[in-house]
């Protein structure tokens, strides 16, 4: 799968220089000289990770990190400065930055980052692909299917979903299997696992009375 590295760095030479060494390791890449320009950036149907300034012209590091989280974006963010601090270092890491680095910035500490940063960039768009797949198949329930889905992931039985919607054994049998299918369950621990990332609760549950 293909994958893109931001840098966003008011200084030309910054970014030139950045690129050519990301170009040596085989990552595509695209500049950006202010946090503005980055920000409006359409998001691309790809992995990718964020190789930042602290420091810009009319923003800070800081300011950028938070714009993300307001999007709910996951890119990772490797923070480079040349002007570190202990306590900088310490913000950063809290604001959810993946690594914090120092210039003169050593290619090989940049480039390990960024092979970090990447293979949790391909987790987090694999995580929020299947998310909105299920929710996309999620909408496809009946409202019956929804209700025995909620009993379901209960640990209920068939009988015992029959029981509490008022409907034949048989007939709960055959919506469970169409929720299963709809919602591409290979079985009951599958469905309960997309029930928890669609953080839908189970309505009841055979271990409680």
């Amino acid at each position: 799968m293909e994958k893109l590295v931001f840098i966003v760095d008011d200084d030309k030479a910054v970014r030139a220089s950045v690129a050519r060494l990301l170009r040596s390791a085989g990552h595509a890449s695209k500049e950006f000289a202010t946090a503005e320009e980055f920000l409006q950036e359409p998001s691309h149907a790809m992995p990718a990770c964020l190789v930042l300034d602290m420091r810009l012209t009319t923003a800070s590091g800081f300011d950028v990190i938070e714009a993300l989280a307001l999007k709910g974006s996951t890119l990772p963010v490797i923070f480079i400065t040349g002007y570190g601090s202990i306590p900088m270092s310490v913000r950063a890491m809290k604001a959810g930055a993946q690594e914090f680095l120092t210039k003169p910035i050593d290619s090989e500490d940049l480039l390990r980052a960024v092979d970090e940063a990447l293979v949790s960039a391909e987790v987090n768009f694999h995580a929020h692909r299947d998310l909105l797949e299920s929710k996309q198949r999620y909408t496809t329930l009946t409202q019956r299917e929804r209700e025995v889905l909620g009993l379901a992931i209960g640990g209920l039985m068939n009988k015992q979903i029959a029981m509490e919607l008022g409907i034949q054994e048989v007939t709960a049998k055959v919506h469970k299997q169409k929720v299963m299918e709809k919602m591409g369950a290979r079985n009951l621990v599958g469905l309960v696992k997309i029930a928890q990332r669609l953080n839908i609760p189970s309505t009841k549950s055979r271990y409680t009375s």
